[in-house]
């Protein structure tokens, strides 16, 4: 069983990749964020093919697990998730970035297309979160809340604040997952502000932490499904921004660029060499 949900984990993530690529072209002029969306792909992929718990035929049911993704700029992996589950369909997804529409470079609220939280002004998902964590608890529901930063979005002091609340109030039902690609829009993150060893931090706060390749399904699946305490919990994905295209990793230039034609199908054919499709 646990093999067959790792491996559906895997085919997911090949599949979002392709798309988000594809995603990137038709935006056209307009750009996207292709670093921060690549380098969650496996994390996306692993949640929502195996871990979260919800049904698209009833997006309100007060039961389902909640996905705040509080680094809103890796919408390219977050909605071509969404729309393999069928939240977005493909009639949605192909207005990304077009006037008008309803999927832009940070996502809005709705819950019609499985979307928890407005993302874009960095730090405030985490706050939400453990709002939604405790709402749980005090309401006796049984619900885990995960929430998706960015390495560089710790650098945000309302993190810090929120994580202190969520050990004081022992909210084992959160679960913070931290995309550490290690750059932001300005450069290393190490070098921007240098808030030294994430995983010391979280233990001092606290958390129940684990430190994982953020780019490997089988280590995200058995994380997030072998917990220990009642604690609440923080895993660092050590992860590559621009993941799968070679000539986009560890480069912060792709943070937001334009993806040509030219450079797609090269992206295109790097996959189907990589990925044997």
């Amino acid at each position: 069983m646990k093999n067959n949900l790792i491996n559906k984990a895997i085919i997911f993530a090949k599949e979002i990749r392709l798309r988000s690529l594809k995603m990137a072209l038709d935006s056209g002029k307009n750009g996207a964020h292709l670093g921060g969306g690549l380098s969650t792909v496996e994390i996306f992929a692993t949640l929502y093919s195996s871990l979260l718990k919800f049904d698209i035929t009833n997006p309100f049911d007060i039961n389902r697990d909640r996905l705040i993704v509080s680094k809103g700029h890796c919408v390219l992996a977050y909605y071509s998730s969404l729309n393999k589950i069928g939240f977005i369909s493909d009639e949605e997804l192909n207005t990304f970035e077009i006037n008008g529409s309803n999927f832009h470079g940070h996502a809005t609220r709705n819950l019609l297309n499985g979307i928890e939280f407005s993302g874009g002004s960095l730090g405030l998902g985490v706050p939400y979160a453990v709002g939604v964590a405790i709402a749980g608890k005090l309401s006796n529901i049984d619900y885990s809340v995960y929430v998706i930063v960015g390495d560089g979005e710790c650098n945000e002091g309302i993190i810090w604040e929120s994580l202190m609340s969520a050990a004081h109030y022992k909210l084992d039902n959160f679960i913070l997952i931290v995309d550490d690609n290690k750059l932001q829009y300005d450069g290393e993150s190490e070098k921007v502000l240098n808030i030294g060893s994430l995983e010391s931090k979280f233990k001092s706060f606290g958390f129940e932490t684990y430190s994982i390749n953020g780019h490997e399904v089988s280590e995200i699946y058995s994380v997030l499904t072998n917990f220990k305490t009642d604690k609440p919990k923080a895993i660092i994905a050590n992860t590559v921004k621009g993941k799968g295209v070679s000539f986009m990793e560890n480069k912060k230039e792709w943070h937001h660029s334009r993806l040509t034609l030219e450079q797609y199908n090269a992206a295109i054919l790097e996959q189907r060499h990589t990925n044997d499709i």
